[in-house]
């Protein structure tokens, strides 16, 4: 049975404190009936209630009484129920604490989020995954805050205290604390449950969970006249030989407005103090605040802990408890030459795409070139078609992110699987060099790949170019923006841009321009075994388009391993790799992957292609002529023997039996060889 009670508790003697409770036995409903359906306070993710989204009663199993809710799913994306239970207001202050009692069942998983505002997907607050071997994990957005263990197939009651005003969030299972922590989202609106276990977060695919008894309460708060307080310090994942801002958010936790104030972080035993001063901080409003000395993490697990002071020029606050705030640094040591790629999924027409070119950014920033980020856009003007259709099989909606293309996440939750892949010693080191002609704007690619271990050709080579500073002026180029307005959180500055920004005010980094052979590489140039020590070199060969500015591109050499996941990769400027040089080595480009690939000596068209291929070649007196077509995998599928020695010649090729996607065709002579690209449909 649903309740909702106001509890009116005397508080100072002055004044009272007005609390809200609910609670959901179940016990209400009819055996069957769909939840969102005979309730006014729950819904679907949706909306759709009474439907496959919905949930139903069940007198199956339950914790008190005899009803509850049951969920389940065998799809590794989980779903279709998504039910929701929006609060009865957004909280942002106060003391909230919600809980609900939880039966996983064997072998299996459960999930549910809490998020910030009164709409979903706008603002997460946290994630609760519970494992089918009984690890328990809290996160938000791939932050991770606690691992616990929960007793798998029996009841278990789960609660979450969050004194959301000085921001301390803390786990119990079973009235058992498993730890605290601070969020960066300091407000509750709703509850979703969800049956998903996802491999992404070490689950199996396979979720089973029954709940019942679920609530929440809400204290509000209690302010004394002058009080500030550190309610967050951005968490630091530290790399060894590189620096970081420090960025806390401080807090008027008191009734009187904030002018100034002090803050200090303290690290490996050094102290640095800087003072803010000209504010006008109303009580319970925050200020974001990054040191202007950054900090260099040393080796070992040390905390960074930061302390406000000196609060409109008094000694002390109301209440010194809430001062300071610590987190712990661990910086980690990457596997020797590794560098790790992002592959983002994104688009001009995508409103929730911005967050990935937010968090492309915040990763370049923060870790380098340990960082290797690809925009790969669908559906406008920066499309490539070769690598939107690869990534397209790979995600399961927009935006999403591979990180060395592991399982689909969101943009803004690769950090895990960026942390992970770092410290995996890749199977071999690559070097990137090239020639480059500005005349014919010809740009050759060596990728040398120099191995640490034995391998064999199931390894494969691709090179994809990638350009920042990219703009345009027709609609294409205009980006919806779901975060105009600032109602769904701040974004990196796209809370202060219209819902579809002007092409005049966009400007696209990281843009997925080109990739050879294909999205999933080729082996060609391997030899059947390569030992440890050995190099193999591959060649690629682009035509960059006049409007592509050869100065802001990159080369990306990608190494991608027997399972499909990039092992490893290289990314130089266009100038750093003519630095590096040019190296001869088997060409496996699949040369001009551009439009219809016209030139002097080879012609290809229509492409793409369906049914038949039409080819004109100009050949230079030459003895031996040779003519070859191979798949994206480098396999040869059809050869040719051609007796022309010389002049003009046109060909028709049946490719109507041919599997649709990347092909290469081959034409050898005593005068070197010209290799172009192809798409079957």
């Amino acid at each position: 049975m649903k309740k909702i009670f106001l509890l009116f508790t005397m508080a100072f003697m002055v004044s009272f404190i007005f609390a809200q409770t609910f609670t959901d036995d179940f016990e209400s409903y009819t055996i069957g009936s769909y939840l969102g359906s005979s309730s006014t306070d729950w819904t679907t993710w949706s909306g759709a209630e009474g439907g496959a989204e919905d949930v139903q009663i069940t007198d199956n199993n339950a914790s008190s009484g005899s009803n509850s809710i049951y969920f389940s799913s065998t799809s590794p994306n989980g779903g279709p129920a998504d039910v929701v239970l929006p609060f009865d207001q957004v909280y942002n202050s106060g003391n909230f604490s919600f809980e609900a009692n939880f039966y996983v069942e064997a072998g299996k998983g459960a999930y549910f989020n809490l998020q910030g505002t009164l709409v979903v997907a706008q603002v997460w607050a946290l994630d609760c995954y519970m494992l089918e071997d009984g690890t328990l994990k809290l996160s938000n957005q791939g932050t991770p805050y606690i691992n616990a263990n929960y007793p798998s197939a029996q009841w278990f009651n789960l609660r979450v205290d969050m004194d959301l005003t000085s921001n301390v969030w803390e786990l119990f299972i079973d009235n058992v604390s498993q730890g605290s922590f601070s969020n960066p989202t300091g407000q509750i609106g709703i509850l979703d449950l969800y049956p998903v276990n996802p491999t992404g977060q070490g689950g199996n695919g396979i979720s089973g969970f029954y709940v019942d008894d679920i609530s929440y309460t809400h204290l509000p708060a209690t302010l004394s006249p002058l009080n500030g307080g550190v309610s967050f310090i951005s968490q630091i994942n530290g790399i060894a030989g590189l620096t970081y801002d420090v960025t806390a958010t401080a807090r008027n936790l008191g009734q009187f407005e904030i002018n100034s104030f002090d803050l200090t972080y303290n690290y490996n035993g050094t102290d640095v103090t800087e003072n803010i001063t000209g504010l006008n901080l109303a009580s319970l409003d925050t200020y974001e605040y990054t040191f202007a000395a950054a900090l260099a993490p040393v080796l070992g697990n040390n905390d960074l802990t930061v302390t406000i002071s000196n609060v409109n020029g008094f000694t002390f606050d109301d209440d010194p408890s809430d001062d300071a705030k610590s987190i712990s640094i661990d910086p980690i040591v990457p596997a020797e030459g590794k560098a790790v790629v992002g592959e983002e999924a994104t688009g001009t027409w995508c409103q929730w795409c911005p967050r990935g070119a937010v968090y492309m950014d915040l990763f370049e920033e923060q870790y380098g070139d340990y960082w290797i980020g690809i925009a790969v856009h669908n559906g406008d003007p920066m499309a490539d078609a070769v690598y939107d259709a690869g990534i397209g099989g790979s995600i399961g909606g927009y935006p999403s992110a591979l990180v060395d293309r592991g399982a689909d996440v969101d943009p803004s939750a690769m950090n895990a699987d960026f942390l992970e892949r770092l410290l995996t010693p890749p199977a071999g080191v690559l070097v990137n060099g090239a020639n480059w002609d500005p005349i014919s704007r010809v740009l050759d690619v060596s990728v040398k790949s120099t191995f640490n271990q034995a391998v064999t050709n199931s390894y494969k080579l691709a090179c994809a170019l990638t350009e920042d500073g990219v703009t345009g002026t027709d609609a294409g180029y205009n980006q919806s923006n779901a975060y105009a307005g600032g109602g769904n959180g701040v974004m990196g500055g796209y809370e202060s841009l219209p819902s579809s920004v002007p092409a005049a005010q966009m400007v696209y980094d990281h843009v997925a321009r080109s990739i050879a052979p294909s999205f999933e590489g080729s082996s060609i140039s391997f030899p059947a075994n390569v030992n440890a020590g050995e190099s193999v070199i591959s060649n690629y060969s682009f035509t960059l388009p006049s409007d592509w500015d050869e100065n802001n591109m990159h080369i990306v050499g990608l190494l991608i391993s027997p399972d499909g996941r990039i092992d490893n990769a290289a990314s130089t400027s266009i100038t750093e790799a003519v630095s590096n040089g040019y190296e001869d080595g088997p060409n496996v480009g699949l040369f001009d992957g551009f439009n219809n690939q016209i030139d002097d000596m080879l012609k290809v068209y229509p492409n793409p292609a369906s049914t038949v291929l039409n080819l004109t070649i100009d050949i230079v007196k030459s003895n031996s002529n040779q003519l070859r077509i191979f798949n994206a995998q480098g396999q040869l599928v059809r050869d040719f023997e051609m007796i022309e020695t010389s002049g003009s010649w046109s060909y028709q090729i049946d490719i109507s039996n041919f599997s649709p996607g990347v092909y290469a065709i081959s034409y050898t002579s005593d005068n070197g060889n010209k290799m172009k690209r192809f798409v079957v449909e």
